[in-house]
């Protein structure tokens, strides 16, 4: 059961002296932002995983903590994190069945989906929908792209898309 209200306590009795010490060490460090939202995802084998999302897919292991399981990974701006189910600590809100993931996507930005359609062919990989160009309405243009869905080992499903600019749209050009 949650808590109906917040237990609320200040900076200053949460923390000793030292401890704000290495705060104040730690903010000056590094303080690029990352991505406003990374994805974690719950998989069976991270080897497995890692194989289709790198070696497959292009993405890099920025770092990884194979004790438990876990790895983060990127490509360009997408990033994403992988949990082994049984390493580490999982939040499992409701009973896991293969394929996860159901009911969302994960459209990642390319700038070609070519290279990516190859090594999934020579991996003899299925697609789940055949590479496509498609035109969104986004107001008055309309934005193109290429695109094809794939499912990743353990069924999330990911929509690769490479940008084909923008156009107005059918109405506006009359």
């Amino acid at each position: 059961m949650m808590p109906t209200s917040p237990i609320l306590v200040s900076a200053a009795s949460a923390r000793s002296a030292p401890d704000q010490e290495v705060t104040e060490v730690m903010a000056k460090a590094d303080s690029t932002p990352g991505p406003g939202l990374v994805p974690e995802l719950l998989i069976t084998s991270l080897e497995a995983s890692l194989d289709f999302w790198c070696r497959l897919c292009g993405f890099e292991v920025l770092y990884d903590r194979p004790d438990e399981g876990f790895a983060y990974i990127t490509s360009g701006t997408a990033h994403i994190m992988l949990e082994q189910r049984g390493s580490g600590r999982n939040w499992i809100p409701a009973p896991l069945e293969l394929p996860l993931g159901r009911g969302i996507n994960f459209q990642i930005t390319v700038a070609s989906i070519q290279p990516l359609l190859g090594a999934l062919e020579v991996a003899s990989w299925a697609l789940f929908m055949e590479p496509e160009t498609k035109w969104y309405r986004t107001g008055t243009t309309e934005a193109g792209v290429a695109q094809f869905l794939v499912q990743d080992p353990d069924g999330y499903l990911i929509r690769f898309q490479a940008s084909l600019g923008r156009r107005p749209t059918e109405t506006d050009s009359l």
